[in-house]
């Protein structure tokens, strides 16, 4: 085996570039492990833990390169060490038609495009506000995909996008369709008369993928990032878009979606919301139906819910069906009746927060006893993230998982030992799973997974077990990773696929006995 470490100082990549990376050379011949990452506190301590923090990189920056290999010759580790420069060099700001120029500052970018109005952040979290500043001051909307950014920072941001007429969506704002373009995670969508607002990334996702699906379409989907309901921020984001939409000819139908807000704050939206002259649909997972219908507005307890009743204050004329079909049922009964009676578990494992959020609310609504690392209430918060008990549902994006590491929604294997660890358990009935199509997602999200899944059950068969598998997947037909294909996937190995991640919730539910309603 052959380890390099190599520092490039003052060479700046955003995180979504390093961790598709990484993922990509990871899975190459010969490489036993790949880091390329910037030199911050916690990269450096993955380091330490596989052995390769080196004295170089232990005096390294945030705004240092640094890539580490462990592979099997010196030359597979130089052609790695050539492959990664020549992927870092060819992602690259477009000029013209067919013409690109790197740029390594606003500035510079603005230079080559000046007519721009947007800028996507993502740089570490203590550049990032001064960075999002300097675009606002250029009187540029900004989408900051930077996380780690204080509160405090936040709402001064926000202010000042508001004061000048500019969005400021974000930090930690993953996912945006804006004028046609899908911004970080988002999916391929028509068009159409529904305009959204989201302080959720995969719940944003969720919606505009149903909505596409029931053959209508969005203006644009405004993402706020996740702390925008917060009561330090005030909904100031989420109230400028309801306003941007309500003045939008082309908007017909506004669908706000969030977690549950501040009461004070949820109090403000609504105070607006009464006044929009547009139909409006609420989607606060366990939200207050009752505060919302008394604003004039239509209540939405599930993501797919939304979607529906967005499209019907849109088309009074639509059709949609919400019954699970009878050929599901007779697949439920079958499977359950093949399941012991210590099977009594439903393990879910998240790539998409929302979903984990949204799974957790309608089996709670079914009087089940959940545990989650996405719970607020405190007898639902999971003490042990390692260890699953009873009902559990598991956002494997959250950082206590993703420390060092990508996000499951580009890197889908690595919740893979976990399917495994939760297919050993003899109480596990059903895995419940979710799969993200769209841009940034990884390529093939269902056949990286694909072979651990065959895997799980055949080592529960082995042990006298049969093991249901309950997944969703969150796409459209227009999406790059082709959903017939990764659909075809899961059903070759007898995998279930559901219509939505509350279908999906919904049929795990009902293998262990208790329907929802």
């Amino acid at each position: 085996m052959t380890s390099k470490v190599l520092i490039e100082s003052n060479a700046y990549y955003d995180s979504v570039t390093l961790m598709s990376l990484s993922s990509k050379i990871n899975r190459m011949d010969g490489v036993e492990q790949a880091v390329v990452s910037m030199a911050t506190e916690m990269n450096k301590e993955l380091l330490e833990n596989i052995g390769l923090l080196t004295d170089e990189a232990k005096v390294a920056t945030g705004n240092d390169l640094i890539i580490a290999l462990i592979t099997d010759t010196d030359e597979r580790a130089e052609e790695v060490i050539t492959l990664i420069h020549t992927e870092l060099t060819s992602k690259k700001v477009k000029k013209g038609k067919d013409n690109y120029h790197t740029a390594k500052t606003l500035t510079s970018a603005l230079h080559l495009m000046p007519n721009a109005n947007m800028a996507i952040i993502s740089v570490p979290g203590k550049y990032a506000a001064r960075e999002a500043s300097q675009a606002l001051k250029k009187g540029m909307h900004v989408m900051l995909f930077s996380d780690n950014v204080s509160i405090e920072d936040e709402k001064v941001l926000k202010e000042i996008g508001r004061d000048n007429g500019l969005f400021v969506m974000g930090p930690d704002c993953g996912t945006a369709i804006i004028n046609r373009s899908g911004l970080c995670f988002a999916n391929k969508v028509s068009e159409g008369g529904i305009g959204l607002v989201a302080a959720s990334g995969t719940g944003l996702q969720e919606v505009t993928v149903q909505i596409d699906r029931l053959g209508y379409g969005i203006t644009q989907a405004i993402g706020t990032g996740g702390r925008d309901l917060h009561e330090s921020i005030g909904g100031i984001m989420m109230l400028q878009g309801l306003q941007a939409l309500e003045n939008d000819d082309n908007t017909k139908v506004i669908t706000l979606i969030s977690k549950p807000p501040a009461r004070n704050v949820q109090d403000k939206i609504l105070a607006e919301v009464k006044k929009c002259r547009k139909p409006v649909v609420v989607c606060f997972l366990d939200g207050d139906a009752k505060a919302v219908e008394a604003a004039g507005a239509t209540f939405s307890p599930t993501l797919i819910d939304a979607a529906r009743k967005s499209v019907q204050l849109l088309d009074t004329q639509a059709v949609i069906e919400t019954d699970i079909a009878k050929s599901v049922q007779r697949w439920i009964a079958e499977e359950k009746a093949k399941l012991a009676d210590a099977q009594q578990d439903i393990r879910g494992l998240f790539c998409g927060g929302t979903l984990t959020a949204e799974a957790l609310s309608i089996l709670r609504s079914s009087g089940k006893s959940v545990k989650s690392n996405v719970a607020k209430k405190e007898e639902e918060k999971l003490n042990d993230i390692t260890y699953s008990v009873g009902h559990t549902l598991l956002d494997m994006g959250d950082d206590d998982f993703t420390k060092g590491k990508p996000h499951p929604m580009i890197e889908p294997s690595l919740r893979n030992e976990r399917i495994l660890q939760e297919a050993r358990d003899p109480q596990t009935a059903v895995l419940l799973l979710d799969f993200e199509l769209g841009y940034g997602a990884h390529e093939d999200p269902v056949g990286v997974t694909l072979e651990t899944l065959q895997l799980a059950r055949d080592e529960a068969t082995q042990a006298g077990r049969h093991l249901p598998i309950v997944t969703y997947i969150c796409g459209t037909s227009k999406d790059k990773q082709d959903y017939q294909q990764q659909l075809k996937k899961l059903q070759s190995i007898g995998a279930f696929v559901a219509d939505s991640n509350e279908m999906a919730t919904r049929i795990a539910a009902m293998l262990v006995q208790k329907e929802v309603n």
